[in-house]
């Protein structure tokens, strides 16, 4: 089955790390993508722009309305997603807890629907 790792994050701290800080992290974020791509259980994944760069979309009365940047101020944002094929929830959630972002953010395991036939 496959499951959506999403990562939230406070991308309001990004500008206080350190370049060293920011090349661990890069370096921590490649070895847990390589685990996932050897284990076979990678799918997909991609870091996200900033919140800022968001626009988010709405239909109402038969107009598409769009606005600037994410729907919610929350203190966390969504700054990346592995999509991976595991045999359940607990092996998804294992993965998910081997995540960088579940050290300092959290990591939210959803399943995908499946397609309608």
């Amino acid at each position: 089955m496959e499951y959506m790792i999403l990562i939230y994050g406070d991308e309001s701290a990004w500008p206080n790390l350190t370049e060293a800080q920011l090349k661990a992290m890069y370096a921590e974020y490649g070895i847990y993508t390589q685990e996932l791509i050897k284990a076979g259980v990678m799918r997909a994944g991609s870091a996200l722009k900033p919140a800022a760069t968001a626009t988010t979309v709405r239909l109402r009365g038969g107009k598409v309305l769009s606005t600037d940047g994410p729907f919610a101020e929350t203190k966390e944002q969504l700054g990346g997603y592995y999509l991976i094929d595991a045999p359940d929830l607990d092996a998804a959630v294992k993965w998910a807890g081997k995540c960088p972002g579940a050290k300092t953010g959290s990591c939210e395991v959803r399943p995908l629907a499946p397609s309608p036939k």
